[in-house]
């Protein structure tokens, strides 16, 4: 049986990652798939930067 892909799956949670640039939570989750499995990718709207969060 073929397993699904790891990357692409999150756990239904709107969780509200930090901005490394101004510290707000004011983010969003824009893909769960980053570079690599550990890291997604956000976006704050506050300072209006992307960012990788890892977790």
């Amino acid at each position: 049986m073929r397993r699904p892909d790891p990357s692409v799956e999150t756990t239904g949670q709107d969780e509200r990652a930090a901005c490394p640039y101004c510290g707000s939570t004011e983010t969003r989750r824009e893909h769960p798939k980053g570079p690599s499995l550990c890291r997604s990718m956000h976006y704050c709207d506050a300072c209006e930067q992307p960012f990788e969060a890892f977790g």
